[in-house]
This record gives C-alpha cells, sequence and structure tokens, in this order.
C-alpha cells in the first residue's frame, strides 16, 4: 500500500524512527551505524532542524527474523 504524502509544520516536535527492512537489522554494524548518523545531521544542516536528542542500538537479537 503507498504510503500518505508527507507534510512538514514549522515550529512542531517530530519523532523519526528507523525500522528493520524485511525484518533484517541493517544498523548492525559501527561503520553503519556511523553513517546512519552522519545522514541525519546533514539533513539537520540541510534543512534547519533542530536535533533535541537521538539513540542507535541493536535490537535484542542482531537478526530481527524470526526463527522458524
Amino acid at each position: 500500500m503507498p504510503r500518505a504524502n508527507r507534510h512538514f509544520l514549522p515550529g512542531h516536535v517530530w519523532h523519526l524512527t528507523h525500522r528493520c527492512h524485511q525484518k533484517f537489522f541493517l544498523l548492525r554494524f559501527a561503520r553503519d551505524r556511523r553513517c546512519y548518523l552522519r545522514w541525519v545531521f546533514e539533513a539537520k544542516k540541510r534543512f534547519g532542524l533542530s536535533v533535541l536528542n537521538y539513540m542507535v542500538g541493536l535490537p535484542a537479537r542482531t537478526n530481527c527474523r524470526p526463527s522458524t
């Protein structure tokens, strides 16, 4: 199903999340987490955003795919 159009409301606080892709955790390695944070802070500069806090952590299991 297509995603709804995103809209930006100036002056509001946004909670951003990043989820697994096809149940695989893509930020498993430190280099990937650093790259993701670099993208977040590049967007901060590009769009004039304020980052109040952030967290990049590992899930309880590194592979999010359920065991079969």
